[in-house]
């Protein structure tokens, strides 16, 4: 069964990891390229945005640690 969070993009947490992920996008020590998205509606590019995309996911995974998924995000897209 597919369940996302309540009011996650407003609430408290959800401003925490979008600060943290605008963060690393500012930080050329991270790779933080967007992605490929079929969403031509949101996305008319066809390129989701790299905080967009861990916020969706985030999001649609309500299950997630979001601060562990924010430090394994740190740990993978860190440009060594």
């Amino acid at each position: 069964m597919f369940k996302k969070r309540s009011g996650f993009f407003d609430s408290e947490e959800g401003k925490a990891v979008r600060e943290k992920l605008q963060y690393m996008m500012h930080d050329k020590s991270f790779n933080t390229l967007s992605s490929y998205t079929s969403d031509n509606s949101l996305y008319p590019d066809s390129q989701m945005p790299f905080v967009d995309k861990h916020m969706n996911y985030l999001n649609a995974h309500p299950e997630l640690d979001s601060k562990m998924y924010i430090a394994n995000v740190r740990l993978k897209t860190r440009i060594r």
